[in-house]
């Protein structure tokens, strides 16, 4: 239960700043983007802003309709605030001001949030244990079948 409030919860992060990277505060994100992103990407910043705005929203809904794939969604969300890492790191360098992240303190104590959210991300997508161990397995066990153990039919050796 607390698993799945949590992930709600991201959730809502999630939309919130997907959407905020698409309207209100898009000036502000575009300072976050290191001008290598530009041109490892070929685009401009405005372009990275808005798709990761996007993306950002995508990975909400996941977080909120695929409860069965919610391993996979948390790792990719995981991997998405990996990725922005270092527009981060390029914040907090540069000195660049954004809403919220104006001052040398707010940008370095930005950069410790990063890994609260990918461990927040992982956590939400890992198995509930109130059903015990078998519950776990059967989450890791890819395309949702029940994992099974190897019973005393599967141990015969057939001659």
């Amino acid at each position: 239960m607390l698993r799945t409030a949590a992930r709600f919860a991201l959730a809502g992060v999630l939309g919130a700043a997907g959407i905020a990277h698409l309207t209100t505060l898009r000036r502000g994100f575009r300072i976050a983007v290191p001008d290598w992103a530009t041109r490892l990407l070929r685009t401009d910043k405005d372009t990275i802003v808005v798709v990761s705005g996007v993306v950002e929203i995508m990975l909400a809904a996941a977080l909120l309709v695929l409860p069965r794939e919610r391993f996979r969604v948390g790792l990719a969300v995981a991997a998405f605030f990996i990725a922005v890492f270092p527009g981060n790191v390029h914040q907090w360098k540069t000195g660049a001001s954004a809403p919220g992240l104006d001052t040398p303190g707010k940008r370095l104590g930005r950069l410790f949030l990063q890994p609260v959210l990918v461990a927040w991300a992982v956590w939400v997508g890992l198995p509930d244990r109130k059903r015990g161990c078998a519950a776990s397995r059967q989450h890791l066990h890819p395309r949702g079948h029940r994992h099974r153990e190897p019973g005393i039919a599967r141990n015969l050796v057939r001659r």
